[in-house]
């Protein structure tokens, strides 16, 4: 088949075609992927039949694996690298991450060099009478600092964001261990893509606990105005899942959000691996 890259037409997203990831992917194509990746945020492949291998093969092939914080307690067995995310449950116990990404966030964006790039492979997808639920959506930060007045992307200009484990607004919950072993870390509210060179706004509402220099109610409306801007429909790409499809986004391009619209007994099984950035946002 003939490699095809098919835009979606929203802000974000395209469909690779006439590939099998099940293959070694050679140095072109990984050039192809890795220029796609960054100009669309996400890219996605349909009716993959993948095994564990094939996905730690893949990651590893974009980049050095980046461990997330919850694999160490729901990293798939005798693949630790692989982030379970599930609500199906097993003698009693969730066997995955449940509720994972129910915000608008960039992965491990509280870590001094977040990922460059995540993974996420659709086992099972819920649906209700042949309605596809469990969609996950994508932000498109080049396109929203586009946008944004020159006014502001001047007073933007040099600005960090604090963003602090500890204070993280999520429902999975963290230790001690997890909070001392990520102290609080600033990033560049404007980042410059590593591929692209394109601008991107890199701040989220339940992740960015301040900026730095300003005060602290000036940063919290500073913050939730920049988040509401990025999150404007126009800039969104919704995808609805199929089993078999492979997402790979970019943390920079694109924030995302998974839609939490399902329960048992519709049943959602996905493994997520990250590969990391070679150096810290810029």
């Amino acid at each position: 088949m003939t490699l095809e890259i098919v835009p979606t037409g929203a802000a974000a997203g395209a469909e690779i075609k006439g590939v099998d990831l099940r293959m070694l992917i050679g140095d072109d194509l990984l050039r192809t992927l890795d220029r796609a990746l960054g100009e669309y945020g996400v890219i996605y492949f349909r009716d993959q039949d993948l095994t564990p291998e094939h996905q730690m093969a893949l990651t590893l092939r974009l980049g050095k694996l980046d461990n997330n914080v919850f694999g160490e307690t729901h990293g798939l067995d005798g693949h630790p690298g692989i982030v379970v995310i599930s609500n199906v449950e097993k003698n009693g116990r969730d066997i995955g991450v449940k509720g994972a990404g129910n915000n608008w966030h960039s992965d491990m964006c509280y870590d001094a060099t977040p990922p460059r790039g995540t993974i996420l492979y659709a086992h099972e997808v819920p649906e209700n009478n042949g309605l596809t639920l469990g969609d996950t959506c994508f932000a498109a930060t080049n396109k929203a600092y586009t946008a944004l007045p020159e006014k502001m992307k001047r007073f933007l200009h040099g600005k960090r964001a604090i963003f602090d484990f500890s204070a993280r607004n999520r429902l999975n919950p963290i230790t001690q261990e997890q909070i001392n072993r990520f102290p609080a870390v600033t990033h560049p509210v404007v980042r410059t893509h590593p591929v692209t060179d394109e601008k991107c706004l890199y701040i989220m509402r339940d992740d960015a606990t301040g900026i730095d220099g300003m005060e602290q109610d000036e940063a919290d409306l500073m913050i939730a105005a920049l988040a509401d801007h990025i999150t404007r429909p126009e800039f969104i790409y919704r995808h609805r899942w199929q089993a078999g499809d492979l997402l790979i986004w970019d943390n920079c391009t694109v924030q995302h959000r998974a839609i939490q619209d399902y329960a048992l007994p519709h049943r959602r099984l996905m493994h997520r691996t990250t590969f990391a950035a070679n150096g810290a946002p810029a």
